[in-house]
C-alpha cells in the first residue's frame, strides 16, 4: 500500500487526528458528527435533510468497515481508540432517529446521551465488538445509538418541556 494511501486512510480513520486526543478520543472524534449534522440541518430542508444525514451515516459506516483491517494492522490493536469513524456514525444514527425543532437542543441532548451509552456498552454491545474487522468496530456503536434514540424519545414523552 502506498504511503499516500496510508496517509489518507489515517486522516479518515482518526478524523483528522481527533482520535489522538489525550482525553476521550472517541468523544473528540464524534465531534465530526456535529460538524456534518449542523450544516445539513441549518441549510437543507426536508426531505433532503434526512437523506443527507442518512448518506453521511452510510459513508461513515462504510469507511469504518473498509478501514477495520487496515486500522488493526496500522495501530497494532483491534478497535484502537484512535480509530474513531464509528463514533461519528453513532452520533449520526442517533440524530437520524431523534431530532428536536432546534438544532442545538438536538446536539445538546443527542451528543452526550450517545457518548455515555457508547462508553457504558449496554448489552449485548460488548459482544458485537467480537465481529470481524470493521464490523465489530461499528456494530456496537450503532446498537448504542438505537438505545440512545429510544431513551431520548422516552424522555421527550415523559418530560416534553425539556425538549422545547
Amino acid at each position: 500500500m502506498s504511503k499516500l494511501r496510508d496517509r489518507f486512510d489515517w486522516l479518515v480513520a482518526t478524523c483528522c487526528g481527533f482520535g489522538y486526543s489525550p482525553i476521550f478520543p472517541g468523544t473528540a472524534g464524534a465531534l465530526w458528527g456535529i460538524v456534518l449534522f449542523v450544516p445539513i440541518v441549518v441549510y437543507v430542508d426536508e426531505p433532503w435533510q434526512t437523506a443527507l444525514i442518512a448518506l453521511a451515516l452510510a459513508v461513515s459506516c462504510s469507511e469504518t468497515v473498509r478501514l477495520g483491517k487496515w486500522a488493526e494492522d496500522y495501530f497494532d490493536e483491534k478497535d484502537s481508540g484512535k480509530f474513531v469513524t464509528d463514533e461519528v456514525a453513532g452520533f449520526l444514527l442517533t440524530v437520524l432517529l431523534f431530532r428536536t425543532s432546534n438544532v442545538w437542543l438536538t446536539v445538546l441532548w443527542a451528543f452526550p446521551v450517545t457518548r455515555i451509552i457508547d462508553i457504558i456498552k449496554i448489552p449485548p454491545a460488548r459482544r458485537l465488538e467480537h465481529l470481524p474487522g470493521g464490523w465489530g468496530v461499528i456494530a456496537d456503536d450503532l446498537l448504542g445509538s438505537l438505545y440512545a434514540a429510544a431513551l431520548l424519545h422516552a424522555l421527550r414523552l415523559l418530560s416534553p418541556e425539556w425538549f422545547i
